[in-house]
């Protein structure tokens, strides 16, 4: 074979991985429309499309304006937003430090950021945006000294994992604590909150989340070309000419604003950061960045998970219920194969 047909080949195999790509994530926006307009029709009234979409154009329609206007509409907005922070940034932890168990669950980021507003919550009974930005806060807080703690002479990615897990552990402790000690008629809101919901989403509530993931978002799909380059290792990123010090901060710190503000206004919704990232490469495989499929698979996990718990069954259950009940079979099987690989 000469080198014309072995270059042939390359972009014939490179163009059938771009197709695929394209195919995949085109399904899965075509997905989240499908559940973004189920979220906005059904509930205890459905009201037909026509109507709805007269409501989105502002058009005060008699009943259908209030329902989709102030409660749907935030709902399925935040389902959106949150899905897309954690599908994106869970992607970014787990390629970046090349383990499929560093996300923001297992690192603690989430835990810190629920550990602060159940602070606010329980002890000081505050409002919602102070609750929020004692979440933002304290998630920033908790990656800054699990990197600082993991930097050292040098970065190690065990170090970071390691580290990060004794935070969540800890935190989880405290958030234990709290829920002992909390008084009884703040204790439903707090584990609402605690589990992961989309209820009681507001438009001027989301404004943070939404402006956070449009600037963030962008610099994720920007540098996510270079996380091939970082699973290399450090000392090919290295050679390669990659700046990798500068590039992995950006990443971190955009993934971790995310993450904080998708927590600050949803709670933690479990294992969505932890699932989203498996399920793109699943789908598309290797050859092309997949933090795009990623956030897409993140916000149908979301939405699918709500309109799941709003509707299948006789008792509503919050979003974060039932991505549990996904996550936590594959979490189990992810860590009896690490362990008979001879990861753990």
């Amino acid at each position: 074979m000469n080198t014309t047909s072995t270059i042939r080949l390359i972009k014939q195999g490179r163009q059938r991985r771009f197709r695929k790509w394209l195919v995949i994530n085109g399904m899965l926006a075509l997905l989240a429309i499908g559940l973004c307009i189920a979220m906005l029709l059904l509930g205890n009234t459905i009201y037909p499309i026509s109507e709805v979409f007269q409501v989105l154009m502002g058009e005060r329609v008699p009943g259908a304006y209030f329902a989709v206007n102030t409660i749907r509409l935030p709902r399925m907005l935040a389902g959106v937003f949150a899905g897309l922070a954690f599908g994106m940034a869970g992607h970014i932890f787990q390629t970046m430090l090349r383990n499929p168990l560093a996300n923001p669950d297992v690192l603690g980021i989430t835990t810190g950021s629920s550990a602060a507003a159940l602070f606010s919550i329980l002890i000081f009974q505050t409002s919602n945006t102070a609750v929020s930005l004692a979440s933002v806060i304290a998630g920033l807080v908790t990656v800054l000294l699990i990197y600082l703690l993991s930097s050292g002479s040098h970065f190690s990615i065990g170090r970071l994992i390691l580290i990060g897990i004794g935070f969540q552990a800890a935190l989880s402790a405290v958030i234990s604590y709290l829920l002992m000690i909390g008084s009884q008629e703040d204790m439903p809101a707090a584990l609402r909150w605690l589990s992961g919901s989309l209820n009681g989403a507001k438009m001027e509530t989301l404004l943070p989340l939404i402006c956070t993931v449009l600037i963030c978002a962008p610099l994720l799909l920007v540098l996510g070309k270079h996380l091939d380059i970082l699973e290399l290792g450090e000392e090919s990123a290295l050679s390669l000419g990659l700046s990798t010090n500068k590039i992995r901060l950006i990443l971190i710190l955009s993934a971790v604003f995310m993450i904080a503000f998708a927590t600050a206004t949803t709670g933690p919704i479990a294992f969505v950061a932890f699932l989203s990232g498996p399920i793109a490469k699943r789908l598309v495989g290797t050859g092309y960045s997949n933090v795009l499929t990623a956030g897409l698979v993140g916000i149908n996990l979301v939405l699918g998970a709500d309109l799941i718990g709003q509707f299948a069954f006789e008792v509503r259950y919050p979003v974060g219920i039932i991505t549990g009940l996904v996550g936590a079979p594959y979490l189990l099987y992810l860590l009896i194969r690490m362990n008979r690989k001879g990861y753990l």
